[in-house]
């Protein structure tokens, strides 16, 4: 009888369900899943997806909330290792205990452990952020990582990431994927059309950016409105509301976080997406808009060069004067141009980004890792 393994992934939280890490890994985990292999989730907070029967969630302990200790999670995972129920490790993140625990995991027992730092090593993601970055990387997450038998990357660009940090071990290079939802052709016409922002409302996505860009556009193009939709962290939304003020900025909308059919109506709805970010280990909300056949500006802090290959949309330099000609180039074309540089998007994330084939090669990996032999042709060992 063929063994079957068992793969489990950790993430600090599954709470941001619209996009991002929670979303991939949840779709990553559903994807492996077959008659070879069990995955399943730990993390210390289960969002919308608490209850699962495959999502494994834990309090946190004692301490900062920013440090996310959760004893519980570590005794489990010792747990689930010592019953033999663990036969890789696949780590999403940086910074939390939870990412920590793992490499414990690993110098205690040897269970084959895999990390996707998921953007945390880019010089832009690794500067930012807590003070308390400083004293945790030398003393506990760099110990926990460097032990790693192989790393995830998401992107050429986080694969470049952890070499430039010094990391020599084997690095996999296996993309997100994309659900395509099933959306009837974009074809009325309108009198008013929509630049779409939709993600975390933070500093690293360059949303300060994008309003000092409408600022520069908004007198040309009358017939355009931007809309900003997301979770606020850290407060940062009442920064964008007092500078959008400050700049007199108009047919401007803030609005909060939407899921679901939701989120994919408001994909639909835009005429144009926008991720101004400095910073993107991949940007799953590039890939959304584009299921939902909406063209895209971009910067590349995001890996996303072959939007100019699809000519789906722009692909910028990381400045304003970058941000402001692609919208000045994007806002001036007929909305027939603009649907048919969607359907083109939509065209490239069939055909890069199904979960079947992200699926089949973690699989690999994970067999590879746990059989050894020959390394699969997306694992790049330097």
């Amino acid at each position: 009888m063929t063994k079957m393994f068992s793969i489990i992934h950790v993430i600090p939280s599954m709470k941001e369900q619209a996009a991002g890490p929670s979303y991939s890994v949840y779709r990553l985990s559903k994807s492996i899943e077959s008659q070879d292999f069990n995955s399943s989730i730990a993390c210390c907070d289960g969002g919308v997806f608490h209850g699962n029967k495959n999502i494994h969630s834990f309090e946190l302990g004692i301490g900062p909330r920013k440090l996310g200790n959760a004893p519980q999670l570590y005794q489990w995972l010792r747990e689930q290792t010592i019953n033999g129920k663990i036969d890789v490790i696949h780590n999403h993140s940086l910074w939390m205990m939870s990412n920590i625990y793992p490499g414990w995991i690993k110098r205690q027992f040897d269970v084959p452990l895999v990390v996707a730092p998921r953007g945390t090593l880019s010089q832009v993601a690794f500067k930012s952020g807590s003070i308390l970055k400083k004293f945790i990387w030398p003393l506990l997450q760099k110990p926990s990582v460097s032990i790693a038998n192989c790393f995830h990357a998401t992107a050429e660009s986080e694969y470049l990431d952890i070499r430039r940090l010094g990391f020599k071990q084997p690095v996999a290079i296996i993309p997100n994927g994309v659900d395509i939802p099933d959306l009837p052709i974009k074809v009325a016409q309108k009198e008013v059309k929509r630049l779409l922002f939709l993600g975390r409302i933070h500093p690293i996505k360059g949303l300060d950016m994008l309003l000092k860009a409408w600022q520069v556009v908004q007198v040309k193009f009358p017939d355009w409105e931007l809309k900003i939709v997301g979770t606020d962290n850290y407060g940062y939304l009442d920064t964008l509301r007092k500078m959008s003020k400050d700049l007199n900025l108009e047919r401007i909308e803030f609005a909060g976080a939407v899921y679901g059919d939701d989120k994919w109506r408001e994909y639909y709805d835009a005429d144009l997406y926008v991720l101004p970010t400095y910073s993107e280990n991949f940007g799953m909300s590039v890939a959304e808009a584009f299921a939902a056949a909406t063209p895209v500006i971009t910067t590349k802090g995001a890996p996303w060069s072959m939007i100019n290959e699809y000519e789906a949309g722009w692909w910028i330099d990381v400045s304003l004067d970058g941000l402001v000609n692609s919208l000045r180039d994007a806002l001036d074309r007929p909305l027939d141009e603009l649907r048919e540089m969607g359907l083109q998007g939509n065209r490239m994330v069939r055909d890069n980004f199904d979960w079947n084939a992200i699926g089949e090669k973690s699989r690999a990996l994970y067999s590879w890792m746990i059989d050894g032999g020959e390394h699969p042709d997306f694992i790049f060992k330097r």
